[in-house]
């Protein structure tokens, strides 16, 4: 059996609880709940999740890419077509904007946004003006594109620091939906 499932025992020669062992760290919380949530995205080449959390540890709000609304089953997910106008780049939503967009509070000034793809220079735009202290990220697979440079150069600018993730506990979380 797992220790992490695993109930801790009191321990008699104090007579206190000691903690259960295996327990997720929050930013292995965070993350895993941006990567949960990519898993939303009908993108049929890139799933990004995002996961923006509160000073004081509470999710904030999460968005994954997907189309705008009124849009879903008539806008492409071609990444390469004869004319741009039919790929999905001019309109797919990214997760950060989602995220900031479906937010359950006043604002995201002060949070950190965990997502699982480093942000685009457009959510870079969305990231410093909505107040997001600090980004997080899974992958920074595009670093070498134009956007990518210029969404660093921007954060880097505007003072919020951005680091790659890295699991603190176990590298993979299982999630077992089925009742029986």
């Amino acid at each position: 059996m797992d220790k992490r499932n695993q109930k801790q025992q009191p321990d008699p020669s104090n007579g206190s609880k000691r903690k259960r062992e295996g327990c997720l760290d929050c930013s292995d919380y965070f993350m895993a709940v941006a990567v949960l949530t990519s898993k939303m995205s009908e993108d049929p080449n890139t799933q990004v999740g995002a996961c923006i959390v509160n000073q004081d540890n509470k999710v904030v709000s999460t968005g994954h890419n997907q189309m705008p609304k009124g849009g879903k089953d008539k806008l492409p997910w071609e990444q390469k077509k004869e004319d741009e106008h039919d790929t999905k780049y001019p309109y797919v939503c990214h997760a950060e904007l989602n995220a900031i967009m479906n937010k359950n509070s006043a604002d995201v000034k002060g949070c950190t946004i965990y997502v699982t793809l480093f942000p685009c220079n457009e959510c870079a735009k969305l990231i410093i003006q909505g107040g997001i202290k600090a980004v997080v990220y899974l992958s920074d697979r595009y670093k070498d594109r134009y956007s990518t440079k210029v969404s660093k150069k921007m954060l880097d600018l505007a003072g919020i620091p951005y680091e790659q993730f890295y699991p603190k506990g176990a590298p993979e979380i299982v999630i077992n939906i089925n009742p029986n």
